[in-house]
């Protein structure tokens, strides 16, 4: 476990010098939030509703998966949605338009990974509002924009706001940053239009806002170098198996594969890692399993031991429901 792991999830104690820190970030973000609120800070409108799909904590707590099933099931009941993102771990400073076989070190692995499952245009950019104008001009029908992450970019105004909890890790020692992984403090809840718990933990705070439960699962697995040879969790009996997972919370991903049966030595890197040969040498392995954001960014790989395990969200009770009635009562959202 990482130092900051230890602070944030394991010891409020230890990150004590750290509170004169937290108490500055703290005063600068809620002033910084009360600016825009006031119109002291300039924020834009879209012409079409925005939803934003963030959290209140550092780290991966489910939104892409969040965003791609969203997508898929809006466009399934007529909506034109696009994506937004900020495409962390990419180069790009400009809007950019982001295809299913992109450079993943321009425009990152997330938007990737949805440019593959999403039958929509994801647009990436620094600036938030810069992408979310470059995907309307692209897309003049488009009547919907998700942007993945961005709870706390308030110079987008949204429409609607869903914030995504990993219950496996709630929110640490509540803290707000550097000394907790908080971004903004657990009150911040009974301003989102709904909560989505990823995991079968409980709410870690209490809310008046709508609460869905999110399952991310997978079943088959597919090898890198051949996605059509594909195989169950059983084709890994008897082998030497390792597990590597540069994503926000690499645990979910290693207690996936032991729910699954398999019993991987586990590699677990920072998110949005950039893996190297070296990380992928792994001599004592015979088989390595990598989680599919990962997998994006190394396609190049020519290891037939790399497998990868895509996931899917499904959420109870119907989020997509919900969503559309509400975009349906917005101005300007009109369904095809």
């Amino acid at each position: 476990m990482s130092l900051i792991d230890t602070l944030w999830y394991r010891s409020s104690i230890l990150a004590t010098p750290l509170f004169p820190l937290t108490l500055l970030f703290g005063g600068v973000a809620s002033i910084r939030k009360g600016l825009f609120k006031i119109g002291l800070l300039k924020s834009t409108k879209m012409p079409v509703p925005v939803v934003i799909i963030g959290n209140i904590s550092v780290g991966g707590a489910g939104k892409t998966p969040l965003t791609i099933h969203l997508a898929n099931a809006l466009s399934k009941m007529g909506f034109q949605p696009g994506i937004v993102s900020r495409g962390y771990g990419g180069q790009a400073d400009q809007p950019c338009l982001v295809q299913s076989d992109s450079d993943t070190l321009i425009v990152g692995d997330e938007p990737v990974l949805m440019a593959r499952h999403c039958p929509c245009p994801i647009v990436v950019g620094a600036d938030r509002v810069a992408a979310a104008q470059h995907l309307l001009q692209l897309y003049p029908t488009c009547n919907v924009i998700l942007c993945d992450d961005g709870l706390q970019h308030y110079r987008l105004q949204r429409d609607i706001e869903l914030c995504v909890i990993d219950t496996a890790r709630g929110f640490g020692n509540g803290l707000l940053l550097p000394a907790g992984p908080l971004r903004e403090p657990p009150r911040r809840l009974k301003e989102v239009s709904a909560i989505v718990l990823n995991g079968a933990g409980p709410l870690p705070h209490a809310t008046q806002s709508p609460v869905f439960r999110m399952k991310l699962a997978g079943q088959t697995f597919q090898q890198l170098t051949n996605p059509a040879h594909q195989a169950q969790a059983d084709f890994f009996t008897g082998k030497r198996v390792a597990a590597v997972a540069g994503i926000g919370n690499p645990q979910r991903f290693f207690d996936t594969l032991q729910a699954m049966g398999l019993a991987p030595t586990c590699h677990p890197f920072p998110d949005h890692h950039r893996f190297s040969a070296q990380d992928l040498a792994l001599p004592e392995a015979d088989i390595i399993i990598m989680t599919e954001k990962d997998a994006v960014k190394c396609c190049g790989a020519k290891d037939v031991r790399i497998w990868t395990l895509p996931v899917s969200a499904t959420i109870e009770p119907d989020l997509a429901d919900f969503m559309a009635e509400k975009l349906r009562n917005l101005h300007g959202c009109k369904v095809a």
